[in-house]
């Protein structure tokens, strides 16, 4: 499901997105890429994910073909709660984004679960041009060499999301990107840094829910006083969350992550 979320910052947005699926007990996968926001939910699921975001003010715009909040600077209702399936079957659904966010850093407490940081991986939010149709086809292959070519550089991380109606959206290395491939291939800015805080959730099932908004919320919501909110994006795979900052946030980002756990830090 492709969600815009105008009116919020980037890290708020994830908070907005995530919270009443994770108080639903959905679990998810989670895409901040350069224009949306994307997630990935069981297909069983889909009914209560439309529902959940629904009730929390989110419309489906066919003109964009997906979920935008007209309100998008409404206060959230922490307080509600919903009928959906909890996280465990034993254990009653959280109703409050803060009690989810103190059970995720229980979790992973549990499962040691420790926040891996390299600082020296320096990574540029981008994209693909599709701004001019006179030069689409040069545009297309131009990145498609740009590909080639950064992966020939071996990247230690690279990220590459494709849809049907929006140009590529990609992850890379501020190491392998040229000046001029910004000028002839890539729209985005090569001077904005994130740096990834990366969590091996493989130990976890993968029916669990909560952990993008718990981690949200310790970050972007501003709970962790007396840090103030953190911008951050979030990245998910197959076996690793990843939580991307910017380069001038990630020791606070660090040291809130230590109220509730260890975080290993490189670099």
């Amino acid at each position: 499901m492709s969600v815009e979320g105008e009116g919020l910052e980037a890290g708020k947005r994830v908070l907005e997105l995530t919270s009443p699926l994770a108080l639903a007990g959905i679990s998810i996968f989670f895409f901040t890429t350069y224009f949306s926001d994307y997630i990935m939910v069981p297909l069983k699921s889909k009914g209560h994910v439309v529902r959940a975001l629904e009730e929390r003010g989110f419309q489906f715009e066919e003109s964009v073909e997906a979920y935008v909040n007209p309100a998008a600077h409404h206060t959230r209702n922490t307080s509600s709660t919903s009928s959906f399936a909890a996280m465990s079957p034993s254990t009653p659904p959280p109703t409050t984004v803060d009690e989810l966010q103190a059970r995720t850093f229980a979790l992973l407490k549990r499962r040691e679960i420790t926040p891996k940081v390299n600082a020296d991986i320096r990574l540029v939010q981008c994209a693909g041009r599709r701004d001019n149709p006179n030069s689409f086809l040069t545009d297309e292959m131009g990145l498609q060499n740009g590909l080639t070519k950064w992966l020939i550089g071996q990247p230690r991380f690279l990220s590459l999301t494709l849809t049907s109606d929006e140009a590529a959206s990609l992850l890379l290395e501020e190491r392998l990107i040229s000046k001029s491939d910004f000028d002839r291939v890539l729209l985005g800015n090569r001077e904005d840094f994130l740096v990834p805080i990366m969590l091996d959730l493989e130990p976890l099932p993968l029916e669990a829910s909560g952990i993008v908004c718990g981690l949200a919320g310790k970050l972007a919501g501003g709970s962790s006083a007396p840090y103030k909110a953190i911008e951050m994006s979030y990245l998910s795979t197959a076996r690793t969350g990843i939580v991307m900052v910017e380069e001038k946030d990630l020791e606070q980002a660090i040291e809130a992550l230590r109220v509730e756990e260890g975080c290993e830090y490189e670099g």
